[in-house]
């Protein structure tokens, strides 16, 4: 089984936000994650992280004047891990109902306490053997290009041939970015990191 990393606390067909079991150890940016409604897994990739107060409207303050090292704020106030949260949020591109594996939105969005694994090289893989996410990615908020070009990064590595898997996506990416050669150039540039 996958790496137990969080626990939904807000759902929608398109995205979830999860709560991360440990503080400041939110899965990679582009990073290909998996929850379940009922008999279905939904999978996201991540599109943003971050750390807060718990209290909402309360915002930490800075502690390590008096401290030589960062790790030193949290031994002399060990209260500070229980009083902060990081939090993750993905955008969903695809779910599988039995051994059907399908590149685009589920009929319900995933349960609120819900927990979430981070997907092992062997599922990314498979997962990312079709390119038809990316239609989701590509449209996207205005983070749309680093998340694609993260998203491969990440897929990449999971291939056994990483290039060929990379020229199979720049390819897909140029017939749906067609008249956004810009923007095609761009992705293409950070793919290559």
């Amino acid at each position: 089984m996958s790496a137990k990393i969080g626990e939904i606390i807000e759902a929608s067909t398109g995205e979830f936000m999860a709560q991360c079991y440990e503080l400041h150890q939110p899965p990679p940016f582009g990073s290909l994650v998996k929850t379940r409604e009922g008999e279905i897994e939904v999978y996201g990739i991540v599109c943003d992280a971050a750390t807060s107060s718990i209290e909402a409207g309360r915002r930490p303050i800075a502690r390590g004047r008096e401290e030589a090292e960062e790790g030193d704020i949290f031994r002399s106030s060990p209260q500070l891990a229980k009083l902060l949260r990081t939090e993750f949020s993905a955008l969903v591109v695809g779910h599988k109902e039995g051994q059907k594996l399908n590149h685009y939105l589920p009929p319900r969005p995933a349960r609120i306490h819900s927990f979430v694994y981070a997907c092992d090289a062997e599922e990314v893989e498979k997962f990312s053997q079709s390119f038809d996410f990316l239609s989701i990615l590509v449209n996207f908020r205005e983070q749309a290009d680093e998340l694609i070009a993260a998203c491969l990064r990440h897929a990449a590595r999971a291939q056994k041939d990483p290039r060929a898997f990379l020229v199979r996506a720049g390819k897909e990416l140029a017939v749906l970015l067609a008249g956004e050669i810009s923007r095609l150039d761009t992705i293409l540039r950070r793919i290559r990191g």
